[in-house]
């Protein structure tokens, strides 16, 4: 695509990013006050039947995926065209999906100018390492790449290390204003937790909030991994690296059913979101069903989308994912080599 193309489909695509107060407002209502329903009915059908409750909670944390759609929006500024009404609904839907409201909203900027980026890995994406990496690592370091891409640790662990640890402790010296909004959600956290165990009882409180943070989070994590780990996904090194194919290229659409897409804030039209972050959640489709060239972007479905789970790995010489599997015989290489160097130095030492 020549850079001519690229600038009339930024172009094309800004149109949408237009945030409309009364459509943020509505989704503020069908989203917020639904999630406080079920959760109230969840605890009230415990004493129906515990899995009748579990069951409820497990329909709340939906709600919650769409909850953190509107934060995310609000860390970018496009929920609504107040800056200040962004910042106060950011950090009190930050509260609920237990995301510090400025401490990610950084860490999402950085992911979106670095996406793609092969030099510029590291902060708020998914560990990806290239085939040479892996190989050239060593021992321990390939033993955690594998840990940490396990689907069991990634989708299992991977929601209890974000909301416990990851997302309660700032960086190393903060700005202010980052260090404070982190410590003023937490303080509300830990104040509404201690309230409803007061209330309610330890035991109700963990069987309703426990699968609703956990469903949520895992769905929050496959959602952010399936986007951008699919199969000839665009990965290049900095002198090579394009925001534009990072963005189309880069960046899948996830065709949802209706009913998931709602749920998920049409973020599946990630393709989109990225080429413009500014574009509110609720004119993401609408920008991709008006700009043709959208069309060729990589879509998947959530049965192809299945197969990313073994991506492990991004393969620099053929553009694409890679199994640990598939680079058997050229860590086996790798390890002759290394044995026959060694016998060669013990040789010429001697």
């Amino acid at each position: 695509m020549s850079k001519q193309k690229q600038a009339q489909l930024r172009k094309s695509v800004a149109a949408f990013a237009k945030s409309d107060t009364k459509t943020g407002v509505i989704q503020l209502i069908n989203t917020i006050l639904p999630f406080l329903f079920l959760w109230f009915l969840a605890y009230k059908s415990l004493s129906i039947s515990v899995w009748l409750g579990v069951a409820l909670a497990v329909v709340a944390a939906g709600f919650v995926i769409r909850i953190f759609i509107i934060f995310h929006d609000c860390t970018h500024g496009s929920f609504f065209k107040s800056g200040k009404a962004n910042r106060v609904v950011g950090t009190i839907t930050g509260i609920i999906t237990h995301f510090a409201f400025e401490k990610w909203k950084r860490e999402h900027a950085i992911h979106h100018a670095t996406s793609g980026n092969l030099d510029k890995r590291g902060t708020g994406d998914v560990w990806v390492m290239t085939v040479e990496e892996y190989i050239n690592a060593s021992l321990w370091g390939r033993l955690a790449y594998r840990l940490y891409r396990n689907p069991f640790v990634m989708f299992g662990l991977g929601p209890l290390y974000l909301f416990l640890i990851s997302n309660r402790f700032n960086r190393k010296n903060p700005k202010s204003k980052e260090k404070w909004n982190t410590y003023l959600i937490n303080f509300s956290i830990a104040a509404i937790y201690a309230l409803l165990i007061w209330t309610i009882g330890w035991q109700a409180f963990l069987l309703i909030q426990m699968p609703i943070m956990f469903v949520a989070g895992a769905a929050g994590i496959w959602l952010f991994y399936v986007q951008h780990q699919f199969e000839d996904s665009y990965f290049e090194n900095e002198d090579e690296w394009d925001f534009v194919k990072a963005a189309v290229d880069g960046s899948s659409y996830y065709k949802l059913p209706k009913v998931v897409q709602w749920i998920t804030g049409s973020i599946g039209f990630h393709h989109v979101h990225h080429l413009s972050p500014k574009v509110p959640n609720y004119h993401l489709e609408e920008a991709h069903d008006s700009t043709p060239p959208l069309e060729k972007a990589t879509t998947i479905t959530f049965a192809s989308s299945l197969k990313s789970i073994r991506f492990r790995l991004y393969d620099e010489d053929n553009k694409t994912f890679v199994s640990f599997r598939e680079i058997k015989d050229r860590l086996k290489k790798r390890k002759i080599s290394l044995q026959v160097s060694s016998q060669i130095t013990t040789l010429q030492e001697k």
